[in-house]
């Protein structure tokens, strides 16, 4: 009798461990205390300020580009963000909103093993006090933001940051944003995003920049999270292997 040769085990694809998770826009809607903030600012400058639903671009970006935007070389950025943050870090960053299932869908990942860290181009400081108020500080391993001075407010250079600090693969990592800056901060580094599409990106912003994944809630990305296999260590041994 000629026995068939044992067919190899099926291994599953190791998942990804981390996920990188920016904040306004994707665990908060901040547009209250950010949109009242910056025309409050423009208006201290004797600036005409659009209405509030013209100046949901400003969420997400750095607040600084934002103001030379606006001015258009015409006015002081650097005075408009000092009076900004004069009403913002007292009161401006607690005017926000944590969205529908962004306490479940965390809670669920840091049940499953997932390592969640803060990576917002907002200033760390502020982010802090905010995860704090609402409660959302007990899933996150670690809070990475901006520096006060603008240092680290472009996304990708964070995300270098984080990684070189804490040790991490880019292989084993994800990014959750709503902006076409966390796609391409993160594509910088071969990390894929997962899209919030509730936040204030939207659909066709996030795909013109290749979002590898969108999702229509917080509930959804869990799953995508977990859809993502971890890629191999360039010229490195896996971690998983060590």
């Amino acid at each position: 009798m000629v026995s068939k040769p044992k067919e190899a085990p099926l291994t599953s694809p190791i998942p990804r461990r981390v996920l990188f998770v920016d904040l306004d826009g994707t665990l908060t809607d901040p547009a209250e205390g950010i949109v009242g903030c910056f025309r409050l600012a423009l208006a201290a400058l004797e600036r005409p300020a659009p209405p509030g639903a013209d100046l949901a671009w400003i969420i997400g970006p750095p607040l600084r580009r934002s103001f030379a935007d606006m001015l258009g070389g015409t006015g002081d950025a650097e005075q408009a963000l000092a009076i900004y943050r004069a009403r913002y870090g007292a009161e401006g960053l607690f005017e926000a909103a944590v969205y529908e299932g962004v306490h479940e869908a965390l809670a669920e990942m840091k049940a499953a093993g997932t390592r969640l860290i803060l990576c917002t181009s907002k200033p760390a400081v502020y982010a802090a006090r905010i995860l704090d108020r609402f409660g959302l500080d007990r899933y996150f391993e670690a809070v990475y933001g901006a520096e006060l001075d603008g240092r680290r407010e472009d996304k990708g250079e964070l995300i270098a940051h984080i990684l070189a600090e804490r040790g991490l693969d880019p292989g084993d990592c994800v990014m959750w944003g709503d902006r076409k800056h966390d796609v391409i901060g993160a594509s910088r580094h071969d990390i894929p995003t997962i899209g919030a599409l509730w936040g204030f990106g939207g659909e066709e912003e996030l795909r013109a920049v290749a979002a590898a994944a969108l999702c229509a809630s917080p509930a959804e990305v869990p799953a995508a999270f977990r859809r993502f296999p971890r890629a191999e260590a360039r010229g490195r041994t896996p971690l998983h292997d060590r």
